[in-house]
């Protein structure tokens, strides 16, 4: 059935499909979901009768979490996890294997945001958060990822401002553009080498003249970083045999109400996740290494 045929009506919170191809059995995990974002995305997945793997850095915030989801009835389990430590990756790899036996879905979610008054002490951890830590969880958890003919999938949530021809923010340096926009050329290297020859030109203070983004640069960065990866992964994976297949794309929540902006956005949480939970249970198997900013694509 053709995905156009599968949506039903919707309204600004929750939407139906005609043709699930997910279960109870089906397995989410959401990265960073003890609040904000991360906790709408876990929520609304579990609303659609999945079980919802709640993760959060901090244990005891995250458990209240997921005592609100489950006195609403929902299927939500909680477990530790801090994106940047690998034992604690380890270990919740290990429990996943354990417990459940793989996992259908990754919703990267856990991020920071800039600090633009301690910029030079916060960068690294920003470009370690929001770029290498999601690259660890994708790498951890594909081994996880369950065959099934519909395919698991993996959601990254970015932001516009990793756009790399973006009006409100781009990288200034051409050949470093037209690299990192080609298929050819991008590779893992080139990627983790933009972002490591940012965070050297942030120790020596040389960053202002990199032709870096100019707006929130190291948020920015990590986000361009996290979109191309999203790319290159779509390419890596497309080589998988049927049965085997795991699609991933990235989106923008858009300027979110949360403790990250300072609940000073122009959208609600509830809003800002629905274009990742949409992602995560579309029937579409065509939409791969794409870019999502409201349901809709827009480029990278």
């Amino acid at each position: 059935m053709p995905f156009s045929e599968c949506m039903l009506e919707r309204d600004t919170v929750t939407y139906e499909y005609s043709c699930r191809w997910w279960t109870s059995d089906t397995i989410a995990v959401v990265t960073g979901a003890n609040r904000g974002i991360g906790f709408e995305i876990a929520h609304q997945l579990a609303s659609h009768g999945l079980t919802v793997i709640l993760t959060s850095r901090d244990a005891g915030v995250g458990e209240e979490a997921v005592k609100v989801l489950q006195e609403g009835g929902f299927n939500v389990v909680f477990h530790q996890l801090d994106v940047l430590d690998p034992s604690s990756i380890e270990a919740f790899t290990d429990w996943i294997r354990e417990k459940y036996g793989g996992i259908d879905i990754l919703v990267n979610n856990a991020g920071i945001n800039s600090n633009q008054e301690s910029f030079a002490e916060f960068a690294k951890k920003v470009i370690d958060t929001n770029y290498f830590g999601a690259k660890n969880m994708i790498k951890a958890t594909i081994p996880l990822m369950r065959p099934s003919d519909s395919g698991a999938r993996i959601v990254n949530v970015s932001s516009r401002l990793g756009r790399l021809n973006g009006r409100r923010n781009r990288i200034g340096n051409l050949d470093l553009r037209e690299q990192l926009q080609s298929d050819d050329s991008l590779t893992e290297e080139l990627i983790d080498q933009t972002t490591m020859k940012f965070l050297e030109q942030v120790k020596d203070d040389s960053w202002r003249e990199g032709g870096w983004p100019q707006v929130l640069t190291d948020y920015s960065l990590s986000k361009l970083a996290i979109n191309a990866y999203t790319r290159l992964m779509a390419r890596v994976f497309s080589d998988r045999p049927e049965g085997q297949k795991i699609y991933i794309n990235s989106c923008c929540p858009g300027w979110v109400r949360t403790a990250m902006t300072g609940w000073a956005g122009n959208v609600g949480p509830d809003e800002g996740a629905d274009t990742a939970v949409w992602l995560a249970l579309l029937p579409d198997q065509s939409v791969n290494g794409k870019f999502f900013a409201e349901r809709r694509e827009i480029n990278f």
